[in-house]
């Protein structure tokens, strides 16, 4: 059927060519050669599906903390031990384990590889990164590593410490040790940072966000080895799960929240709080306010001398993270996820947050939770914290740090408003990507940010259907991906050398998902692939690989091309319909006639337009009833093939790839009574010429106007010479003029 299909359009002497010409070698790219041997060979750890192997294993390591918050100083000080669990099938001779604090160390190299320049105006943040803070001593001071009462042999490498073995330590055995450290804590309006504190002088009062205040078993991984790339700022981190008791000490009218569950609530709580605590747990359409904020307020002003100790557990957590302030308002609801599996959302802000934050912060925390329990793996933790900061965004199992702050007066823009929501999921969605589906972030950012912000992006649409998402949506990326070659790096980037980070590894992959979800695999194959992975490797330590492999393997489609294009190339789209011919089949007396009959066809090339769609007559072809090798089919074919290309219209669309990037071909095309019809063309059309391809479409109805990517679905970066016939298009300054 398909041949006698092209029987009946490749006629003689017309120019349609289902391909195009051939495309030279030379110019050939190789664009649907399989990925193959750019990807590590499979083996019993990880499979060629993409699943983990047989014998996969992973570390485990184990804490036990005391901690010390000193108010009246800004310091951390703490004890800690670690058991860590060899599960590997190496002997080991040293462990290395991360001092991320000492990125802010006096010999620290993060402020040499840190490019800069003056410029007419610097902000005290600006001047601060060059001029350095010469009265801050940060970084950890190593008090004592032991192991067994006895000191252990230990050298410090910028932001990894060695820790010298007396005996390797066998595949299948532990060692348990401990390290007494302390450290300053920096400032993040001025020193800046992940983690800090912020002062408030109108109260003279301090609000700590605390992380990698620990030292942190760096990742020993079958992959990798020993995960340890200095941490230089912006590469985040590779860590291994365990459980952790934790203490912290605070001064006694501090309010903490924390990564796991509170163990001593009747301890650090009033009897009224406590009430508050219990019914946030069974309630479930808005937020319990379990500190209010005439509390908090209260608690500003007495300015206690004594301490208290919260005291705290968490199981299978990669990392540990916490806050703590006198001036915390506290408000938590259940979500309902499944029979059993009720987490609380809950929120940590200043009255300086209100009202937005009692208002929208437990709420996008509750939607987030929801959503994407929905498309990864079900939110297993008993809580998820969102802790209001000045100015940053951060992320650690069950606890989040998010800016969005109103005006003094309370009000606050709706811009406010969908930036604070916006970074609320996108923290609390840290959770998944990478606290539970645990990818390395000091070598691949894509996998923890990009693969988060695509669901993300989600997450804000089920929120609300007309939010407005920043990333995600195919045309927000035109911008960064069809810009100056030299400003792009490919998403298959090391951290510390990508360009234009927040386009590159944020924007970029989530998008390439969103593109790949909607117009190359559709939601359900996607849907369905996506979870595969997320279940596959959840608790577990994925590569790049691994995710290809299985978006491929669960759902069976060939996603080569795709990964090449978007994750390990440079390339834009940007197609044009470059000609249109229309043609109709002439009625002859005689089937077999081969007489030419030329017809007043109509083209465009790209620089002539017609006024009229297509001509006021089509281009006219006979039927000639034999096929290629010129023997002549049975006279019923023949007329059945006739008589169904009778009265029909032949149109013959060219379409050249000017930005290198292949993809599919949406074409909608309105007919001349109104009528409309939407198709879509696989990528896989460039197989055989990369550059140019023609194709012959056959309607029933006459065709006014046609359209390639009407709805922006691919990312074309110039839509100009989409529509045919051409249309006037404004330009981008007359775009930029009309706040488009």
């Amino acid at each position: 059927m398909k041949k006698n299909l092209i029987l009946a359009v490749l006629l003689i002497g017309l120019t349609f060519q289902s391909q195009s010409q051939e495309q030279k070698d030379t110019e050939w790219e190789r664009k649907f050669e399989q990925l193959g041997t750019q990807l590590p060979t499979p083996n019993t750890y990880r499979t060629a599906s993409g699943a983990p192997g047989r014998e996969y294993w992973q570390q485990k390591a184990d804490y036990k903390m005391k901690i010390v918050l000193d108010d009246s100083d800004q310091s951390i000080t703490g004890s800690e031990t670690i058991t860590y669990y060899n599960n590997s099938p190496d002997d080991l001779e040293y462990l290395w384990v991360q001092l991320d604090q000492n990125v802010r160390a006096k010999d620290s190299n993060s402020p040499y590889v840190r490019t800069n320049s003056v410029t007419d105006t610097l902000s005290v943040f600006a001047v601060s990164r060059i001029a350095g803070n010469p009265d801050f001593d940060g970084g950890f001071k190593i008090k004592s590593v032991k192991s067994e009462g006895k000191n252990m042999n230990y050298t410090i490498n910028k932001t990894m410490m060695r820790l010298d073995l007396d005996q390797p330590l066998k595949a299948g055995a532990n060692v348990t040790f401990s390290i007494d450290w302390m450290y300053n804590i920096n400032h993040t309006m001025y020193v800046g940072g992940r983690s800090g504190y912020e002062y408030f002088e109108e109260d003279e009062n301090n609000l700590y966000t605390i992380a990698q205040f620990f030292p942190r078993m760096a990742v020993y991984s079958d992959n990798e080895g020993w995960q340890n790339k200095q941490f230089l700022g912006r590469g985040e981190f590779a860590l291994t799960f365990g459980d952790y008791e934790v203490e912290i000490t605070v001064p006694s009218d501090f309010i903490v929240g924390a990564t796991g569950s509170l163990l001593n609530a009747k301890e650090v709580l009033s009897s009224e709080q406590l009430k508050r605590f219990e019914k946030a747990k069974k309630t479930y359409d808005k937020p319990v306010i379990i500190v209010t904020q005439e509390e908090a307020e209260a608690n500003e002003k007495d300015k206690s001398s004594k301490t208290k100790t919260w005291k705290f557990k968490a199981e299978n957590v990669r990392d540990y993270a916490f806050c703590a302030s006198r001036k915390f308002i506290w408000d938590a609801m259940a979500v309902k996820l499944s029979p059993g599996n009720e987490p609380l959302a809950m929120s940590y802000y200043p009255k300086e947050g209100n009202p937005l934050w009692e208002e929208w912060s437990t709420v996008a925390v509750a939607q987030s939770l929801k959503t994407y329990s929905k498309f990864t793996t079900e939110y297993p933790y008993p809580k998820a914290i969102s802790v209001h900061t000045a100015h940053q965004g951060m992320e650690y199992p069950m606890i989040c740090f998010n800016f969005g702050r109103p005006d003094p007066d309370g009000t606050y823009t709706p811009r406010t408003k969908h930036r604070m929501i916006g970074v609320i999921i996108h923290e609390v969605g840290h959770n998944f990507f990478p606290m539970i589906i645990n990818s390395d972030e000091r070598q691949w950012t894509w996998m923890d940010e990009g693969l988060n912000t695509f669901v993300q992006y989600l997450t804000e649409q089920e929120l609300d259907p007309n939010f407005p998402s920043r990333r995600g949506p195919a045309e927000k990326i035109i911008p960064y991906m069809s810009g100056e070659n030299g400003l792009v790096r490919p998403i298959m980037t090391n951290s510390e050398q990508i360009r234009q980070f927040g386009s590159n590894a944020y924007a970029k992959p989530a998008t390439a998902l969103n593109v790949l979800r909607t117009t190359v695999m559709g939601p359900e194959l996607f849907d369905k692939a996506f979870k595969t992975y997320s279940e596959r490797w959840a608790f577990k330590h994925p590569t790049p690989a691994d995710f290809f492999r299985t978006m491929e393997d669960a759902s069976a489609v060939d996603l080569d091309w795709f990964w090449k294009g978007w994750f390990y190339g440079t390339d834009y789209v940007d197609v044009s319909l470059d000609n249109v011919r229309w043609f109709q089949m002439k009625t002859e007396e005689n089937g077999l006639e081969t007489r030419i009959v030329e017809g007043a066809d109509q083209a465009i090339d790209g620089k002539n337009t017609v006024e009229k769609s297509f001509g006021d007559t089509p281009g006219t072809f006979v039927f000639k009833g034999s096929d290629d090798t010129g023997e002549y089919r049975q006279t019923r074919d023949n007329n059945r093939i006739k008589q169904n290309a009778a009265g029909k219209n032949f149109y013959e669309l060219t379409f050249k790839n000017k930005g290198g990037l292949v993809t599919p071909i949406i074409i909608e095309w309105t007919f001349a009574d109104g009528s409309t019809e939407l198709e879509k063309i696989p990528a896989e059309i460039w197989k055989i010429n990369e550059k140019e391809v023609t194709k012959v479409f056959m309607k029933e109805k006459e065709v006014a106007k046609i359209v390639i990517d009407p709805n922006k679905m691919t990312a074309d970066a110039f839509t100009e010479d989409n529509v045919f016939p051409r249309t006037e298009q404004p330009d981008r300054f007359e775009k930029f003029k009309e706040g488009k």
